[in-house]
């Protein structure tokens, strides 16, 4: 059950609560859920509109299914009005103007509830694999709710706040945004009280134009965070670098030991290829327990070593396990604590997933992509001893340059010794075209195709001509490009 009662659900929207039989207000509830299928009994169900179902059709059947309360911004007649369905099926309704809204109030007011401490984690670049390591790492001393797949928007991020439940004792939220202002409304409902960035990169630079322009709208994250909270910041960032002070305190930062400022570097980096890496982080303690830790004290400044297995491939997952032991220490949890729970790590499907097939290595990395990440990805295929593929589509949000940045990241994956190289999309004609001309039009090495349907229909006829058995075979693209076509045909050869 959760923490919350249909009276303050109520409360927390503003909106018209109308019960049907005995009284229930004070009754707590067992979940809430804007999808029909996944309502429980005694939960709650929020009606969404959108471009393609209206969830206030559905409001009859959770009520069969034992819901106890539907959130709506339609009433009982005109939902019967627009659809047929009899208005005799519904139980208690809350009646709003938006529900959308009204679901951001709710874990907004929900979260204000708690008092575990909540790790919210932003970025250009890098963000799930993060909270990947980040949760993995607190495991070993906390009972931690993470972030699903990408529900890290403004209706992920509400939802993951309310799956919180007693027996969690921290959380991990990532927050993904595209456009300024919405930092500040994802940081309004999670209210973290430790801020984690990754790096500021080239990623929606259709809205938010420069880097400077990214910075300003990830630092939104800060504005709502607890006021005795903490900041966990890449030093190697020239813009993170800079931040001296966030609400009176000064940043904690993790990298690659280039920074003084770092309090958590990662060296002595030993690449195991595909199979991940062997490293040391150096761990710089000051005032190690932030005040998100129950009954933390600080402690006296020290500086301890522990050697780590990355059990994830590529340099930047050794990064991700700096960012985690800094956040960790922070909370309480000791250098060993922190060495076991990165040796745990596993990976997240579309995230470097490496799947080993019958006749070839796949490296699953289609659920997003922007220049820093299809860059890294390449680096991570060149680690492969077999034969090389790389196929690598669209880009998408990169503003006004997104074309001088194909055109870029072609010409670093032209360079980069990869043994086959093919480029799909619109805007991967100019990365083919970059990559070209690195090659010296070596043609055999690159090829171009207009859509993802056209490469797979190539593929399906010949595919030992595009791809001989055993090579490594990487998959890269925005998560629009659906590139997850081609790893499903790759998983059913």
């Amino acid at each position: 059950m959760m923490d919350l009662t249909i009276g303050e659900i109520a409360a927390a929207c503003g909106g018209k609560l109308v019960l049907q039989g005995a009284d229930t207000t004070d009754a707590c509830i067992s979940s809430l859920e804007i999808d029909s299928r996944k309502v429980a009994e005694k939960g709650v169900f929020l009606a969404t509109t959108g471009e393609r179902v209206d969830g206030h059709t559905f409001i009859s059947s959770v009520f069969e299914k034992g819901a106890a309360l539907a959130v709506t911004r339609k009433t009982p007649k005109q939902v019967e009005r627009e659809t047929g369905i009899s208005q005799e099926k519904w139980g208690s309704y809350l009646l709003v103007e938006d529900t959308l809204q009204a679901l951001k109030d709710i874990a907004e007011y929900y979260r204000m509830k708690l008092s575990i401490p909540v790790v919210g984690i932003t970025g250009s670049v890098g963000k799930t694999s993060t909270k990947e390591f980040i949760a993995g790492v607190l495991s070993e001393k906390y009972h931690v709710l993470k972030t699903d797949g990408n529900y890290n928007n403004e209706i992920g991020v509400p939802l993951t706040l309310l799956r919180i439940r007693r027996e969690h004792t921290a959380a991990v939220v990532e927050m993904g945004i595209s456009d300024f202002g919405e930092m500040r409304r994802l940081s309004k409902m999670a209210r973290p009280d430790i801020c984690v960035i990754t790096n500021i990169g080239q990623s929606h630079l259709e809205n938010l134009k420069t880097r400077d322009g990214i910075l300003k709208a990830k630092s939104e994250i800060f504005e709502y965070m607890a006021e005795d909270g903490q900041v966990c910041l890449y030093g190697g960032d020239d813009k993170l670098s800079a931040i001296a002070e966030v609400k009176g305190r000064k940043p904690h930062f993790f990298g690659w030991g280039e920074n003084p400022l770092e309090e958590v570097a990662a060296g002595d980096v030993v690449s195991r290829g595909l199979w991940g890496s062997d490293a040391v982080l150096t761990i710089r303690r000051e005032d190690a327990c932030c005040a998100a830790a129950p009954g933390g004290k600080p402690d006296a400044a020290s500086v301890e070593q522990v050697g780590i297995h990355v059990p994830l491939p590529g340099r930047h997952m050794v990064l991700n396990g700096a960012a985690a032991a800094c956040v960790a220490g922070l909370l309480g949890l000791s250098p060993e604590q922190i060495a076991s729970g990165i040796r745990k790590i596993k990976p997240v499907s579309g995230r470097n997933h490496l799947i080993c097939l019958k006749e070839y290595t796949l490296i699953d990395d289609c659920y997003n992509a922007n220049p820093a990440s299809m860059k890294a990805a390449v680096d991570l295929l060149s680690m492969a001893d077999t034969e090389k593929v790389a196929i690598l589509g669209d880009m998408f949000e990169l503003g006004e340059n997104s074309h001088i940045l194909h055109e870029e990241t072609g010409a670093y994956a032209g360079e980069a010794g990869i043994d086959r190289l093919y480029f799909v999309g619109q805007e991967a004609a100019y990365m083919y075209q970059a990559a070209c001309s690195s090659l010296g039009r070596k043609d055999s090495q690159a090829t171009y195709f207009p859509t993802k349907e056209d490469l797979l229909q190539a593929f399906g006829q010949d595919l030992d001509r595009f791809v001989p058995k055993g090579s490594t075979v990487l998959v890269k693209a925005s998560h629009g490009m659906e590139f997850g076509q081609i790893v499903d045909f790759f998983n059913n050869i």
